[in-house]
């Protein structure tokens, strides 16, 4: 699944960032995704198939972590490819926001594919 999230401007981060010591638990935090001002998307860290502390753990058996290094944890539901019975792909013009309540939120705007 990689292919389809590691393309070159693919995966946006912030507006900023917060460390380990501004957040007492990682597993407790409310995550929303809403396209158009439509919610696809809602979830809590609690709902992880993984933990964040295992995920550091198992990864870090594998390559060397250093600080501020970013380990990706996947989505909640609600992903166009898993919708039935009509999938709602993302096109030219739609406004995707997302957000994890008390950190922020973002947004981004889809525009049309160029080339290179």
């Amino acid at each position: 699944w990689d292919k389809g999230k590691g393309c070159d401007t693919f995966g946006p981060i912030g507006p900023w960032l917060v460390t380990t010591d501004e957040i007492t638990n990682p597993q407790v935090l409310d995550v929303w995704l809403d396209v158009n001002g439509e919610r696809r998307q809602s979830s809590n860290t609690k709902n992880m198939i993984f933990p964040c502390a295992k995920l550091v753990s198992y990864v870090s058996n594998y390559m060397t972590l250093l600080a501020g290094d970013i380990i990706t944890t996947g989505t909640p539901a609600g992903v166009a490819l898993g919708m039935k019975p009509t999938q709602a792909w993302l096109k030219p013009g739609d406004v995707v926001t997302l957000g994890i309540k008390g950190l922020g939120e973002q947004r981004q705007k889809v525009i049309p594919y160029t080339g290179k």
